[in-house]
């Protein structure tokens, strides 16, 4: 099995956060198997490096909605997640709304918007699953439990009118849903995660992978539905023998709370920027970390992070202003 080179980056990172005499921040990723969590190393990095006073921790979880909820109760002091998600939570929606069984969390605020995650609908050789319809009567795994990546696989078959009825549910992480594909125990996985997603690269060294693709009229319905679910095509080798694919994207927020003070969202949004190549080089997710994407959070940003945007010349919507 070849070994990624941000896998071997992360050794040296994860035990950032023990020097003497510096508070520590807490980064919620996501798996271990996914791109949360070395890009979450890299900031952590740059936090080392470039934030006087500051160290960090990198913490696996399970990713978007439960990160949520560790910014908005004060657990972890910053987090990434995916966009559907953030504002649902951020506006009271849908399972963070009155129907739903989470509470809305209105102090979360973004720093930027740091990538787009694809959504992987993945298969291999053999299953017979060449469409979403295909997915009905098939054992379909939709992420981990308290995952972003759920959330968006929920949207998106609602859109498409196919329900969780219409076939048998497993809920696997990056790691299990490749693990479960490559020994026959599952059909298909959904899976949203940056390009390359290291669980993804595994599963296709060993079995021949395919993923399902979106049809113009199907990604209408799912983009009307929920506008942060936007269309991404995966390039042709962006895994061993895929094939040029339309699929759905959603953006990533690297989200904080409220709370935080503006001196520290400050410091670490300049030295982010001023230093991405640091992340980019765990990543290459990373390459699309650019300032003028924060502009397109579907949340307000962060006192501290407005400051330093302004202070590079960006125009910041009054709709990104709160605080």
């Amino acid at each position: 099995m070849r070994t990624h080179k941000w896998i071997l980056a992360l050794a040296a990172l994860l035990t950032i956060g023990l020097a003497a005499g510096q508070t520590q921040l807490s980064i919620a990723t996501g798996g271990t198997g996914g791109v949360y969590y070395p890009v979450g190393g890299g900031y952590a990095q740059v936090i080392e490096q470039f934030v006087d006073g500051y160290s960090a921790t990198v913490e696996a979880t399970n990713a978007s909605v439960d990160n949520v909820a560790f910014i908005s109760r004060g657990e972890a002091d910053m987090a990434l997640a995916l966009a559907d998600t953030v504002l649902a939570a951020y506006a009271g929606t849908g399972r963070f709304g009155p129907e739903g069984n989470l509470p809305q969390l209105a102090n979360l605020r973004a720093l930027t918007v740091a990538y787009t995650n694809a959504v992987h609908i993945i298969t291999v050789e053999g299953s017979g699953v060449e469409s979403l319809a295909d997915l009905r009567g098939k054992r379909v795994s939709v992420g981990a439990p308290g995952s972003g990546t759920e959330l968006s696989a929920q949207n998106i078959l609602a859109a498409v009118g196919i329900t969780y009825d219409d076939f048998q549910v497993e809920r696997l992480s990056a790691n299990e849903t490749a693990d479960a594909l490559r020994d026959g125990t599952i059909e298909a996985g959904f899976w949203s995660g940056g390009v390359p997603t290291g669980a993804v690269l595994s599963l296709a060294e060993s079995r021949q992978i395919k993923l399902v693709p979106v049809t113009d009229d199907e990604f209408a319905a799912i983009n009307a539905a929920n506008p942060t679910l936007i269309r991404y095509v995966y390039p042709a080798g962006a895994y061993r023998g895929i094939e040029e694919t339309a699929s759905v994207g959603t953006p990533n927020l690297l989200i904080v709370a409220s709370e935080m003070d503006e001196e520290l969202a400050y410091a670490f949004t300049k030295a982010l920027f001023e230093n991405i190549g640091v992340v980019r080089a765990i990543h290459p997710s990373a390459n699309e970390t650019v300032a003028e994407a924060a502009l397109a959070s579907p949340i307000p940003l962060h006192a501290g992070a407005i400051r330093y945007f302004e202070e590079i010349g960006l125009t910041v919507p009054d709709r990104l202003k709160v605080d």
